[in-house]
């Protein structure tokens, strides 16, 4: 997101929303730079699902490291499932990375018409990876390619911070998550109302999908 759509967010969200007025104080301005190495980034994502940020960050060093920082489908592909396992990755993680390169590679998964296309379109693109579901979906849209509006309500970092700053007793669900969305009209800044809420448990979000 560029810089004045972040300050436009911010006063949206500041104006419409007390506890991310709050939230936006006390932590300045947050930035979302993007990149285009979508490949990449969708491999580090799928290495790093339910690790910690730590132990993800790890594994995508060497494991980038391994293919000179420039992975391709044909090097993925060609790679031995131990050699890749010696990495750090799980049985299902090397299938998954393997999967992701054979549908970029035959054309299933066109990852240049990215930046052209919907949210809604990319989500059912990328779903059609094994391993890649809704949330890694949403994860890529916000990290990768900045995208504005987007509400990852299953997301349980999310759902906690809501609830701690919203005052909720339980974990709310992705149906109260979207009710409160739309009563302080965070949209079309859903992403940036997400960042603050991320940042409020203090996650390094920033590290994500790099």
């Amino acid at each position: 997101m560029k810089k004045i759509e972040i300050e436009r967010a911010l006063a949206h969200l500041s104006r419409n929303d007390k506890v991310l007025s709050t939230l936006i104080k006390n932590n300045g301005i947050c930035n979302l730079p993007t990149h285009k190495k979508y490949f990449i980034a969708l491999l580090r994502a799928i290495i790093g699902q339910q690790l910690s940020i730590k132990a993800a960050d790890s594994i995508n060093r060497k494991f980038l490291a391994h293919f000179d920082n420039s992975p391709d489908p044909d090097s993925i592909l060609s790679a031995k499932d131990e050699t890749l396992r010696s990495l750090g990755l799980s049985n299902a993680k090397v299938k998954y990375v393997k999967d992701l390169a054979l549908k970029v590679k035959e054309g299933e998964v066109k990852l240049k018409n990215f930046s052209k296309k919907r949210d809604e379109e990319i989500i059912e693109e990328l779903t059609k990876v094994k391993g890649v579901g809704v949330w890694t979906a949403q994860m890529f849209l916000i990290f990768t390619l900045g995208r504005p509006d987007v509400l990852p309500v299953d997301d349980l970092g999310i759902r906690k911070a809501i609830m701690l700053n919203y005052g909720l007793k339980n974990l709310p669900s992705g149906e109260e998550i979207e009710k409160l969305a739309k009563k302080n009209k965070w949209s079309p800044f859903s992403t940036v109302a997400s960042l603050y809420l991320w940042k409020s448990l203090d996650t390094n979000f920033e590290t994500i999908l790099k």
